[in-house]
């Protein structure tokens, strides 16, 4: 992890004074990225959350600013990024794409920290945000780079590498691959709308036992909300092992807001393992395959999931006991 764009004082005055954020006090870089470059600055105004979208387009920028904007109008906890000078929600400054945020106060959780409260938080979030989804039009549905058939075409890219390190894992993954592909007529009758794509312990902040925020929408595209609870369940219920309370509290909160449809509960085992292959591939090709020295993103910590799932039987995921 680490800030990929670094910027100077005479930058981040800059900065402060487009997004009219008052003298700055201070400021410092967040090596917490794995894509952006983030930075935290105190000014005039308050505490602000800078960050730098590195390799995005115009329009990827502007969109997720207003899903956001979207989101948080229907009740959603999500800081919504600052107009700039003209009006959009973002800064062109220096050839970058910059977004800058409200300080929003709370803690992330680890994963042993997790109680059965705070995933029926979560659950109930989620669902929030997916019904906020549902209600807009259809064309704020941007394509996922994360769907069965970019995950496979990343797979294809190293299933045959010589490396002892993926052999496990080619072997494990290629199954999954091939057996999801005999699941399409089931994934596709789930409900599909907006999806967040990566609500992970790292993107929700809680102010003690209260929910006070969900970050990062960078990955929210259209795609299958059973899969999106999957995703949340992967990361949320798992501590080197399933926690099968918190997967019951996650579901639970989820259904107090949106009940699960039928295609969506016959959907919901398939996408959890669905949603283990993909983040098994995709650390692979983001962080194991290029070198990236991060313990966090460790493609084995999914595989470990992978290896689970497929092992367990698919009505435990209701009923663990």
């Amino acid at each position: 992890m680490g800030t990929f764009t670094t910027l100077d004082d005479a930058a981040v005055a800059v900065i402060a004074d487009e997004f009219e954020l008052g003298k700055v006090c201070r400021w410092r870089p967040i090596a917490a990225g794995t894509i952006n470059s983030n930075f935290e600055i105190e000014a005039a105004r308050g505490r602000f959350f800078i960050r730098v979208n590195e390799g995005k387009a115009v329009g990827d920028v502007a969109w997720e600013g207003d899903l956001v904007a979207a989101l948080a109008m229907r009740g959603v906890p999500a800081p919504v990024p600052l107009d700039g000078p003209d009006g959009a929600r973002f800064l062109r400054a220096d050839g970058l794409l910059i977004s800058a945020f409200v300080w929003r106060a709370g803690s992330h959780r680890e994963a042993a920290e997790v109680t059965a409260h705070d995933a029926a938080e979560v659950g109930a979030v989620l669902a929030r945000i997916h019904l906020a989804g549902l209600e807009l039009p259809r064309a704020m549905r941007r394509p996922s780079i994360y769907d069965h058939a970019h995950i496979k075409g990343r797979f294809e890219a190293f299933r045959h590498r010589p490396d002892p390190d993926l052999a496990e894992a080619i072997a494990v993954i290629g199954d999954e691959l091939d057996w999801l592909d005999t699941c399409a007529g089931a994934r596709h009758a789930a409900t599909a709308g907006i999806i967040h794509g990566d609500l992970f312990r790292d993107n929700v902040l809680f102010d003690g036992e209260r929910l006070v925020g969900v970050l990062d929408f960078e990955q929210a595209s259209a795609g299958s909300l059973a899969y999106d609870l999957a995703v949340t369940l992967n990361d949320w219920a798992w501590d080197g092992h399933p926690r099968p309370e918190l997967i019951r509290a996650l579901i639970a909160g989820y259904e107090t807001v949106r009940p699960l449809t039928d295609p969506d509960r016959a959907a919901l085992p398939i996408e959890v393992r669905a949603a283990a292959a993909r983040f098994t591939v995709t650390r692979i090709t983001d962080v194991y395959l290029p070198g990236i020295a991060n313990p966090d993103k460790d493609f084995r910590d999914f595989l470990a999931r992978a290896v689970h799932w497929r092992a367990m039987p698919l009505s435990q995921l209701f009923d663990p006991e």
